[in-house]
């Protein structure tokens, strides 16, 4: 049941529009193409059987292992602020 101005099921597309969006985003970041030979980071050879695994792969692991624990900005914040809806 939504409130206010939403109708019913609003809360629900909004659920499936975030996830539907977190979906379409790692799809675009996944590498496609020919895989490096070497690491665009840190210049040290990434293993053929990485190659094999992940087309298009362009780092080694550790140098992914570092960008992977780096924090994500945000993504789209569908909840409008009351100061919008007054104006």
């Amino acid at each position: 049941m939504a409130g206010g101005w939403a109708r019913d099921g609003a809360v629900q597309d909004q659920i499936d529009d975030t996830v539907k969006d977190a979906v379409l985003r790692a799809r675009a970041q996944l590498a496609a193409g020919e895989s490096a030979e070497e690491c665009d980071d840190c210049g040290e050879p990434i293993p053929k059987r990485r190659r094999e695994a992940l087309p298009g792969v362009r780092t080694c692991v550790a140098c992914q292992s570092e960008r992977d624990s780096r924090p994500v900005p945000g993504g789209i914040n569908r909840r409008a602020s009351k100061d919008s809806q007054l104006r």
